[in-house]
């Protein structure tokens, strides 16, 4: 496969500039800026289009196993490939919980049978999410699990946390942690703030996952384990990961996009679609999370991609579940908050939500490198189009973003040279 005249940008190795792209046994086999590629290829005209290393989210729910009501793996990953995203990394906190060899393989197997996006699939670190024993975090390596979390199951005893991270260190596995201190924050149903007040919600207070953001570092200091903070929200967590990292904390850190283009006040009119945890907070979180991408406090883009049925969202506020719909959204979402204003170029974005997600978790793909794995993204930067979420691919449509104008969207996505989304 050849693609011709697109703009290849390559944050891994630097390249920007309009040229073609030969694909030969899933791999990438040559790049040629300024000219021609000739051979007797399957053809694609990218002219006005960019082709980048494949789009990779390492949070999302895909609700396997036991909620596939929810969320399938099937439009689970035909949903990723459809927002230009080649892989994806599955949180644990399904039904039963990912906390087991066989599960582990399972998933994988029933992944690759589906010729879609990429799965990679991260474990529970205690067994049943309790927070009580560890899982087998040895086996889970071996079965192909490439990362240990507690999201949605937060670990609230130092103790059992320090244990996890010294296994966790040993076996060489990144702990994602989903921070926040529920002693503090138990009930909560939004940001702590004027909006909560007017709408007479209880709210979630920052104190609460600043704090737990603190110790986790510290901890992470302590044990030399590879702590991955989720879906920071708040200035104060900025700072936090911004100071760990001056101290040396093996510390990475990511943000999601309903981070920096909505406020608290979205959940006006008691909008269960912008119902998530951590919860949207301000305007000035808003610029925060755009200068920590900026400036590189947070190194990655991930959508925590938390799909429901449509009567869980149709509750009343406090009752109703947290989580947004977020792989098809996400890259327009940047384009159009992100680069369009100039707080990243092109280059940038694409680098935080596929090299980077590559290198925290030590992925294959992330490049455009000649030899490396064919996963890639092409996009038209200026196509312009209206959120619709009946159109979702996913069985989630639980998204704030429904009615909204945005611009950039995926027209292919290649997984080991293969079109999975045309």
């Amino acid at each position: 496969m050849i693609l011709r005249n697109g703009r290849i940008i390559d944050p891994s190795s630097g390249i920007d500039g309009i040229g073609d792209l030969r694909i030969e046994d899933g791999k990438i086999a040559e790049i040629k800026l300024g000219g021609e590629i000739s051979g007797d290829h399957e053809e694609h005209d990218c002219t006005g289009k960019v082709v980048c290393p494949g789009l990779i989210d390492i949070h999302v729910h895909l609700r396997e196993p036991g909620q596939e009501y929810k969320e399938d793996m099937a439009s689970g990953l035909g949903s990723a490939a459809a927002g230009g995203f080649t892989a994806v990394a599955c949180m644990p906190n399904t039904t039963p919980v990912i906390d087991s060899a066989p599960i582990v393989r399972d998933l994988l197997t029933r992944a690759a049978n589906e010729k879609k996006a990429r799965l990679y699939v991260i474990g529970a670190l205690s067994k049943g999410m309790k927070n009580a024993e560890l899982a087998e975090m040895g086996d889970l390596k071996g079965a192909g699990a490439i990362a240990v979390s507690d999201d949605a199951y937060q670990v609230q005893d130092a103790g059992f946390m320090r244990k996890v991270m010294e296994y966790a260190a040993m076996l060489d596995l990144p702990v994602l942690a989903h921070c926040e201190n529920t002693s503090l924050s138990d009930g909560g149903v939004m940001n702590e703030g004027y909006t909560a007040s007017v709408l007479g919600l209880k709210g979630l207070p920052r104190e609460a996952y600043e704090m737990d953001v603190m110790r986790n570092g510290l901890l992470a200091m302590m044990t030399g384990c590879h702590l991955h903070v989720l879906h920071v929200s708040t200035t104060r967590e900025v700072e936090i990961i911004r100071f760990l990292k001056s101290l040396g904390a093996p510390i990475t850190a990511e943000t999601g996009p309903h981070y920096w283009c909505l406020t608290d006040e979205a959940c006006k009119g008691y909008n269960t679609n912008a119902k998530m945890n951590p919860p949207l907070r301000t305007k000035t979180d808003c610029e925060a999370m755009i200068m920590g991408l900026k400036d590189g406090t947070l190194d990655c883009i991930a959508t925590d991609h938390a799909p429901h049925a449509g009567y869980e969202k149709d509750q009343e506020f406090p009752i109703a579940p947290f989580g947004i719909h977020g792989l098809e959204t996400s890259l327009a979402l940047g384009i159009t908050y992100l680069v369009t204003p100039e707080y990243l170029s092109l280059a940038a974005l694409i680098g935080q939500m596929s090299t980077a997600p590559a290198r925290i978790l030590g992925l294959p793909g992330g490049t455009l490198e000649v030899g490396s794995v064919a996963d890639i993204t092409v996009f038209d930067p200026t196509a312009e189009w209206t959120v619709d979420p009946e159109a979702f691919v996913s069985k989630g449509k639980n998204t704030p973003f429904g009615g909204w104008k945005l611009t950039g969207k995926p027209v292919m996505t290649i997984v080991g040279g293969e079109v999975v989304f045309s």
